[in-house]
């Protein structure tokens, strides 16, 4: 008989899969608004917009470059050891910062961010850590994979329009207040869990502190580059779509057109989740990237806005399937006892590649048709890494249907 279809209810019905999927979405919005509401502090204390845009970049990008550093300790640790003191610091730091505004200069507050950034929960890596103990049904957890990825993309259409609302009504401190409240409440709840609690990475070699392999396989490294293309070409959206709101003058399309790409992912991945694949996750991974390459073909057009809001879900709908697959690929290579410091860099390589292009694509701002076609050739780079390393993204031992060997009919052994 046919296993019975997975839904979503049957996911989030599983014991502690609610739970821990609504924590880490709370506890990870501060990477939505704490930029947003550190570049609105800035700004109303006297300093400079530029001032207050490298405030922003700087959290992001510490926040980015840290990642693989705390999935380690994770691997090593355990999850509450690392995510909970990391949660505390990383509120009072953003509390901290409106009160020492008047008195500790740029100085002060460029040492501030940077350590805020520093001392984010790596949530995201540990709740892809987690999936695999708390569903151990293959198919319940691809869906729960899915789910999660598609929901990560509406925290950058969430957070900042709550950090925004939040200083307009009240004023930027308030903003980053309740950005520290959210970050360290929804890390609390994740890591009270007991998943989280007894969570323990097995190593491949020796006891919890002894050796483990490393990951330096062909397969991953090849992969983490591959995966900077999708930040490049996310990166380069974000930028493209303020110069298309400047070049028709309408200011929403700025966040419209990033909210319609997210929208996209969302619902890409609820689509994605509910069926099961015959396919490996490398060829799926294959197909998706290069979906993704198609669905940004059309802005070359350079189309209307109502017609690039529109555009712009197609690719979001595949980004989902493709950073699931990469989590999937991800998993089945790295060795044991380091799956979280893995997904940390591949979160980093996406990070990385958001950083390249948004300034590339800052440079290139005028020039419309080379700004908008910036997001595919991110993604054409993607795609033609993938294909380069097609081999490599397999796991060892496992080989490619219909290339089995078959006895030679009609031959004998000669002596």
């Amino acid at each position: 008989a046919p296993a019975p279809r997975i839904t979503y209810g049957a996911v989030l019905g599983s014991p502690y899969v609610a739970r821990l999927l609504g924590g880490t979405l709370t506890g990870r919005l501060p990477n939505g608004m704490a930029p947003v509401a550190i570049l609105l502090w800035a700004t109303t204390s006297g300093s400079s917009i530029a001032f207050g845009g490298l405030l922003s970049a700087l959290y992001g990008l510490s926040s980015s470059v840290v990642q693989p550093v705390k999935g380690r300790l994770m691997d090593r640790h355990g999850q509450t050891a690392v995510h909970l003191p990391a949660a505390v610091f990383n509120s009072a730091l953003l509390v901290t910062l409106p009160l020492t505004g008047p008195y500790g200069g740029p100085g002060l507050a460029t040492a501030l961010v940077v350590a805020a950034g520093l001392t984010t929960p790596s949530l995201e890596a540990g709740l892809r850590a987690l999936w695999p103990s708390v569903l151990p049904d293959a198919r319940l957890r691809h869906a729960a994979l899915a789910l999660d990825t598609g929901t990560q993309g509406l925290l950058y259409i969430v957070g900042p329009l709550l950090a925004a609302a939040l200083a307009s009504a009240y004023n930027p401190s308030v903003a980053l207040t309740v950005t520290a409240v959210l970050g360290l409440a929804g890390t609390t709840v994740v890591v009270l869990a007991p998943p989280s609690r007894r969570w323990r990475s097995t190593p491949s070699v020796g006891t919890l502190h002894g050796p483990v392999g490393r990951l330096t396989s062909p397969g991953l490294l090849l992969l983490f580059v591959s995966l900077t293309g999708i930040g490049f070409a996310i990166g380069a959206l974000n930028v493209w779509s303020i110069a298309i709101a400047e070049d028709h003058e309408q200011d929403m399309l700025s966040g419209i057109i990033p909210a319609a790409f997210s929208t996209g992912s969302f619902l890409g991945g609820l689509v994605y989740g509910r069926r099961t694949w015959s396919r490996t996750a490398a060829d799926r991974l294959i197909i998706a990237s290069a979906a993704f390459l198609a669905g940004w073909l059309p802005l070359a057009t350079q189309p209307a806005p109502f017609a690039a809001t529109a555009a712009v879900t197609v690719p979001g709908a595949f980004l989902t399937v493709v950073v699931a697959c990469a989590y999937v690929t991800t998993d089945a290579l790295a060795p044991a006892g380091r799956t979280s410091e893995a997904y940390a860099w591949l979160i980093l390589s996406i990070g990385v590649g958001q950083s390249a292009g948004t300034a590339l694509a800052g440079r290139l701002a005028e020039q419309t048709l080379a700004s908008a076609a910036l997001p595919a050739a991110g993604a054409a780079f993607t795609l033609a890494v993938l294909l380069a390393a097609r081999r490599q993204l397999r796991p060892a031992g496992h080989r490619p249907p219909g290339r089995h060997r078959r006895p030679l009919r009609g031959r004998h052994k000669t002596s």
